[in-house]
């Protein structure tokens, strides 16, 4: 998704010098030829440093950043008590405290009238079981972003939330080790290209909430309409 990103919004914007793209795999990442530098910046955000070693980088460059894309982020099926507390806890510190990390340093170092996109996820909109943490960290990124976009809205900068449904890229072999996801989701599957098209078509038109696909519209619809118990009822029957 990442590399996506950097490919569409390096169509969409004239008027960038770089694109930095950090990752802790960023060095064996393959990006598309591009008009603007890429610099590369290998940091792995649940890292106890990164946020030093990031610090230092803004303020010896002082970028005037226009976009900022938090797309970093891992889940792992299985019941909650079976997966590892270390694992779920990296999770949480990936989905959740690296994304807000990322916000709180680079926000000084916006332009009036930027923008900032969050990957977030359907699984935002209610409890999953046994993907617990990985529905609680993205219902956490849906609320923060909600929040932080009119804490900016004086700056204009907008802040927008992506929430598809399963992407085709290689979340669900790292997410289905330790357990597996309901068949039909895979049905749903997407072409990351067209989440990213339309995560930037929405933070133009300064959207708090991106969901592409109209299964994933219906999902929302539905988390809104039903008790989320009774939703936990029928998917634990389902399953």
């Amino acid at each position: 998704m990442g590399a996506e990103f950097v490919n569409r919004i390096d169509k969409a914007c004239n008027d960038l010098d770089q694109i930095w793209a950090v990752s802790r795999t960023v060095e064996e990442t393959e990006f598309p030829e591009t008009k603007a530098e890429i610099v590369r910046i290998p940091l792995d955000l649940t890292g106890e440093d990164a946020k030093n070693v990031l610090s230092k980088k803004l303020e010896a460059e002082m970028p005037k950043i226009k976009i900022l894309v938090n797309s970093a982020g891992f889940g792992k099926m299985g019941k909650f008590e079976s997966l590892p507390l270390e694992l779920q806890t990296d999770m949480m510190k990936c989905n959740t405290i690296g994304l807000m990390t990322m916000c709180h340093l680079c926000i000084p170092y916006m332009v009036k009238g930027g923008y900032i996109i969050n990957m977030a996820s359907a699984a935002a909109f209610l409890p999953q079981m046994r993907f617990a943490v990985y529905a609680a960290s993205k219902s956490f990124v849906l609320s923060f972003s909600r929040a932080l976009g009119y804490e900016l809205k004086d700056r204009k900068i907008s802040v927008t939330a992506v929430c598809p449904g399963p992407v085709k890229t290689p979340f669900f072999d790292i997410a289905e080790e330790e357990g597996y996801t309901l068949f039909i989701k895979k049905f749903f599957m997407v072409k990351p290209e067209r989440v990213v098209a339309h995560a930037l078509k929405c933070a133009k038109e300064r959207r708090q909430v991106a969901v592409y696909s109209l299964p994933m519209k219906g999902m929302r619809f539905i988390s809104k309409a039903l008790p989320h118990r009774l939703i936990l009822e029928i998917y634990d029957r389902i399953v």
